[in-house]
C-alpha cells in the first residue's frame, strides 16, 4: 500500500458521526426554503415572492460571508478576548482535519459546514422583518454586515471555547442566543428602523395562502430535527433525546396556541397551530439537549401560551413586526434559555460522552445557573437590539440603499417593484381592475421575463397586464 506524503489522518473520527452531521447539515439547509414558504404564505400575495426571494438569496450571501471570514470570527480558537474571533481561518484556512472546537467527535471542516447552515437559517428568519415594505438589495447588504458584527460575536460568546459566556458556564445547546434572540430581537430592531406600513396596508392584513404556511411549518419541523439532534455532534443518545424534546415542545406548543385561539375566536385555526408549533421548536433550540423529556412538555405549554400573548407586545410598543419575529423567536428563545437554568440535567448533557462535567440547573441544586442564564439573555438582547438598529439606520442613510420602499411601492406590492415576478401569475386574469375594459389588444402572460416574447405575441413589460387582482390606487 502506497502512503501519500502529507495525507490527512481521519482515523480518529467515527464515520457514523461524520455521516450523521453531513445529513443533519442538509436537513438544516432545508429550513431556508421552509422559512421562505412560511413567510410567503403569511404575507399578502402582492409581496409574497419578495420574502421567498430574500430567504433564498440571503443563503448565498451567508455562504460567502461564512467562507470568507464568518466562521473565523465566530470560532477561531486562537482568539482570547472572549468577544469575537480573529481571522486565522479566513477563507477556511487551517480548518481541515483537526478536532472541531465544538466537539472532538467531528473534524473542524465539517463543523464549520454545519455551523454555516445555522447562520443561513438565522439570517433567513431575520428576513421576515422586511415584510411588505422592505427593499431586498439593501436587506442583502445588511445581512452580510449583520452576520459579521452581530451574529458572529454572539456565537463566539457562547460556543467558542474562549467566549465569555462559554467560560462562565452558560447553557445554550443549539442557539437560543445567536439564532433565536439574534433573529427575533434583531427583527424587532430592523422593523423599528423600517417603520410601520401605511395605514391601508395594516387594515385587514391576513395570510394569502395558509397551505404554504402549513407546508413551510412542517419543512421547518423536518429540518429542526437536524438542527437540534445534530447539535450533539454525533450519532448518540443525546441526539435522540434532543430529537424527542424537539417534537414534544413543538406538539404541545401548537396545541396550546390553537386552544388559546379557539377560546377567543371559537375556531381551530391552522395559522394558530403552526405559530405555536414554531414557537415550541424555537424554545427547544437552546434546551433540547439539556433538559429531560418531561420538562419539554411543560416547556411547550408555557411557550405556546407566552408567545401567543407576546404577539400583543408589538401593538403596545407600536413597532410593526409584521410576522411576529419577536414573539415567536425572541420570546420563545428566551424561555428556552431560562428553562435550562431550572431544568437542565447533567445526566442528559453527558449522554454524548463528551460533556461529562457540566452541572445541571436549579433543580439539581446548581442555583447559580438560573442567574447566569438570565444575565446571558439580557446581554444578548441588549447587544442584538442596539447594534442591529444602529446598523440598519446607518445603511438606510446611504444614498441608494434606503431600506424601505415608497408608499406607492407598498400599494403596488414589493413583488412588482423588486422582483418582477409573482407567486401566482394567471394568464387569464389582469393584475389591475381598471384594465378590464374591453379592447382589441391581445392578452399576454403577465410577469413575462423573456424579453417580451411570448407565444401570444410581443409586448413590453410596461404593457403587460397584471394578475394578482390588486388596484395600485386602492391597495388590495
Amino acid at each position: 500500500m502506497v502512503i501519500i506524503a502529507g495525507a490527512v489522518d481521519q482515523t480518529s473520527f467515527d464515520k457514523g458521526d461524520v455521516s450523521f452531521i453531513l445529513v443533519c447539515s442538509a436537513l438544516v439547509l432545508f429550513m431556508v426554503p421552509g422559512l421562505g414558504f412560511l413567510y410567503s404564505g403569511l404575507a399578502r400575495r402582492k409581496s409574497a415572492l419578495s420574502l421567498l426571494w430574500a430567504c433564498v438569496f440571503s443563503n448565498a450571501v451567508v455562504i460567502f460571508q461564512w467562507y470568507f471570514w464568518g466562521y473565523s470570527l465566530a470560532f477561531s480558537s486562537t482568539a482570547t478576548n472572549g468577544f469575537i474571533g480573529n481571522v486565522r481561518h479566513i477563507g477556511l484556512r487551517n480548518a481541515l482535519e483537526a478536532p472541531s472546537p465544538g466537539s472532538p467527535l467531528i473534524p473542524e471542516l465539517l463543523y464549520s459546514f454545519y455551523q454555516l447552515q445555522f447562520a443561513a437559517v438565522t439570517v433567513a428568519i431575520l428576513m421576515g422583518s422586511i415584510a411588505e415594505r422592505g427593499r431586498v438589495i439593501p436587506a442583502m447588504i445588511f445581512s452580510f454586515l449583520w452576520l459579521t458584527i452581530v451574529y458572529c460575536p454572539v456565537a463566539c460568546w457562547v460556543w467558542n471555547i474562549n467566549g465569555w459566556a462559554f467560560k462562565w458556564g452558560v447553557l445554550d445547546y443549539a442557539g437560543g442566543g445567536p439564532v433565536e434572540i439574534g433573529s427575533g430581537v434583531g427583527g424587532l430592531a430592523y422593523s423599528l428602523v423600517l417603520g410601520r406600513r401605511t395605514k391601508s396596508e395594516l387594515v385587514n392584513f391576513r395570510p394569502h395562502n395558509v397551505a404554504l404556511v402549513c407546508l413551510g411549518t412542517f419543512m421547518l419541523w423536518f429540518g429542526w430535527i437536524g438542527f437540534n439532534a445534530g447539535s450533539a455532534f454525533g450519532a448518540n443518545l443525546r441526539a435522540a433525546v434532543a430529537g424527542w424534546n424537539t417534537g414534544i415542545a413543538a406538539a404541545f406548543g401548537g396545541i396550546t396556541w390553537c386552544l388559546l385561539d379557539f377560546r377567543h375566536n371559537r375556531k381551530y385555526t391552522m395559522v394558530g397551530f403552526c405559530s405555536g408549533t414554531i414557537a415550541g421548536l424555537v424554545a427547544a433550540t437552546p434546551s433540547s439537549g439539556m433538559i429531560p423529556p418531561w420538562a419539554s412538555v411543560v416547556l411547550g405549554i408555557v411557550t405556546g401560551a407566552a408567545t401567543n400573548y407576546s404577539t400583543k407586545i408589538k401593538h403596545m410598543i407600536r413597532i410593526d413586526d409584521a410576522l411576529d419575529l419577536f414573539a415567536e423567536h425572541g420570546m420563545a428563545g428566551i424561555i428556552g434559555l431560562l428553562f435550562n437554568g431550572v431544568f437542565a440535567a447533567d445526566y442528559i448533557i453527558s449522554l454524548d460522552d463528551v460533556n461529562t462535567a457540566i452541572p445541571g440547573g436549579f433543580m439539581q441544586r446548581n442555583f447559580a445557573q438560573l442567574y447566569k442564564q438570565f444575565a446571558y439573555v439580557c446581554a444578548c438582547s441588549a447587544y442584538v437590539f442596539v447594534v442591529t438598529a444602529l446598523l440598519a439606520k446607518a445603511i438606510d442613510m446611504i444614498p441608494g440603499l434606503k431600506l424601505r420602499g415608497s408608499e406607492d411601492d407598498e400599494v403596488v406590492g414589493m413583488d412588482e417593484v423588486d422582483i418582477g415576478e409573482f407567486v401566482q401569475d394567471f394568464v387569464e386574469v389582469r393584475r389591475h381592475w381598471n384594465t378590464w375594459a374591453e379592447s382589441n389588444e391581445k392578452i399576454v402572460a403577465a410577469g413575462d421575463r423573456h424579453g417580451g416574447f411570448t407565444d401570444l405575441g410581443v409586448h413590453s413589460h410596461a404593457e403587460a397586464p397584471a394578475s394578482d387582482g390588486t388596484d395600485p390606487e386602492k391597495g388590495h
